[in-house]
């Protein structure tokens, strides 16, 4: 299933009713803007103004343009600095991107929309090369509490403070903001906030960052990893096994992760439900029966935590035959699919699985990604493969029963991120399940890997966990670090390639 449920892109003239819909429902009594100030605030600067979908109906909108410093630091109104709501007052030579409308419809909450709109506006930021973003933020709950303070200053410190809570403004804080000041008078028609905004800026961190010559603007900077090593336990149902995997996903979201790492065949855990020890390849034919499940539970976590997930891997039954494949639920709401290509002697005997045929690089909004199951990444070709397609991020779910098959996954995954300069993310299985063949004792060590050189740790590991013990493990990757090391390291793997001699060949349907 590859259609996007979720989709954020640049706001059109022909969306200019359901725009006008979306306002409507968002503020209630308030009502919309009308059809030409809509139109102007596209018109004005089209790359400023976003909308999300979800199957193809707009859920939210939001409208923005670039300014000065000097009028985006200074006192204003929403009416000034807006040009009456038309986005007249856009300036392509400002230095800021300023945020001035974004609206959700109410009945579409609870899908981290406004996190997706503030990371593309901070996607805008980068691309113009500006210094960062500011607004006048809501603080919806100030007209309960204006009669306990002195006044909207006041209100605002104690929300800083943690005295008062403010969800609105907590939400900008927790993304980074810094607050400068309160605008009063900014928009009389804001009730709730009695028509005070909270002067807020946030910093772009790459304002003097590489530039990418071949798109003449910033790179995507830094990717936040998170992987699980999880631990097998018995569960009574899919519901229980369901909400052990949403915790792991929450603490994602909350860390604001862009990619979620689960183990190799870690849903095995579901043979504990009926608790029955029954012959290996029998126990892996019942395994398939939950694959529409687990697709449908990834797909909608990734999409309410606003995180991609790479969740490990799960027996499949593909046309009469039992494949290892990895499903990466992306938070836009496709998924996408890898095939185990080399399953382990042990899978081959016990659990009559057969291998996939393609390895193809997966594009996210963070870059290309790739996935090789375990044993894959002990086969340097298809790393290379990916590498030729453009991979950046390499993610190995894995699955080992000892010390020695651990090290074979971990060393080569680390040749892997030193030879084709790339990250490299794995994460592995803890715990056991006495009752399931060939899954009864694990062990694992998850880490995350760079490639050997200055710019990244000394030890070419980004992150690790401690052996056998369930946790988390999480780094944050700078891919403009990843590219200049690429183009400028102390040694240069991927440059010095000697194309004359070698080279690798992908044999499909030859």
């Amino acid at each position: 299933m590859k259609d996007k449920i979720i989709e954020i892109r640049k706001a059109l003239l022909t969306d200019i009713d359901a725009i006008s819909e979306v306002v409507k429902k968002s503020y209630g009594s308030l009502g919309t803007y009308p059809a030409d100030m809509i139109r102007g605030q596209i018109t004005n600067f089209p790359d400023g103004c976003l909308v999300i979908t979800r199957k193809d109906k707009i859920i939210a909108y939001s409208a923005s343009l670039i300014i000065s410093e000097e009028k985006a630091l200074s006192k204003h109104t929403w009416s000034q600095i807006t040009g009456g709501g038309y986005g007249t007052t856009h300036d392509e030579d400002g230095d800021y991107l300023y945020g001035y409308e974004t609206c959700v419809d109410p009945e579409q909450r609870g899908l981290r929309i406004g996190q997706r709109i503030y990371n593309e506006r901070k996607r805008i930021v980068k691309y113009y090369q500006l210094k960062g973003i500011v607004f006048g933020g809501r603080i919806p709950n100030f007209h309960k509490k204006y009669k306990k303070v002195k006044n909207a200053d006041e209100y605002v410190e104690k929300v800083l403070n943690k005295e008062i809570q403010d969800p609105t403004l907590g939400f900008h804080i927790r993304r980074g903001f810094e607050v400068l000041g309160v605008l009063s008078n900014y928009l009389p028609t804001d009730h709730e906030s009695m028509g005070n905004a909270v002067h807020l800026k946030w910093d772009n961190p790459e304002f003097q960052a590489i530039l990418d010559p071949k798109r003449n603007t910033l790179r995507e900077n830094s990717v936040r990893v998170v992987t699980v090593q999880y631990q097998q336990r018995a569960v009574k149902n899919f519901k229980e096994f369901a909400s052990i995997v949403e915790y792991y996903v929450d603490v994602a979201g909350d860390y604001r992760a862009d990619f979620l790492l689960f183990p190799e065949l870690f849903t095995m855990q579901l043979l504990s439900i009926d608790n029955e020890e029954v012959v290996p390849d029998v126990a892996i034919k019942t395994m398939t029966k939950y694959t529409k499940q687990i697709k449908k539970l990834f797909q909608k976590l990734a999409i309410n935590y606003n995180v991609n997930i790479i969740a490990g891997s799960h027996p499949t039954e593909v046309g009469g035959k039992i494949r290892n494949i990895s499903y990466v639920c992306l938070r836009d709401g496709s998924i996408h699919e890898q095939h185990k290509i080399h399953p382990t002697p042990d899978e081959r005997y016990w659990w009559k699985i057969e291998g996939g045929d393609e390895v193809k690089v997966i594009d996210t909004d963070c870059g290309p990604i790739g996935v090789l199951i375990c044993y894959d990444s002990e086969f340097p070709e298809l790393t290379r493969h990916l590498v030729n397609q453009g991979l950046q991020f390499l993610f190995v779910p894995f699955l080992t029963d000892n010390r020695q098959g651990y090290c074979r996954v971990r060393y080569c995954c680390q040749a892997r991120a030193v030879e084709n300069q790339i990250y490299v993310c794995i994460a592995g299985n803890v715990g056991n399940l006495p009752r399931v063949k060939n899954l009864d004792i694990q062990y694992a060590q998850s880490a995350i890997f760079t490639p050997c050189d200055f710019p990244f740790a000394k030890d070419g590991i980004a992150a690790e966990a401690t052996p056998n013990v369930e946790m988390v493990t999480i780094a944050d990757l700078r891919v403009d670090t990843l590219l200049e090391a690429r183009l400028r390291g102390a040694v240069q793997n991927l440059k010095d390639r000697r194309h004359d001699l070698y080279s690798v060949k992908w044999h499909q349907n030859d």
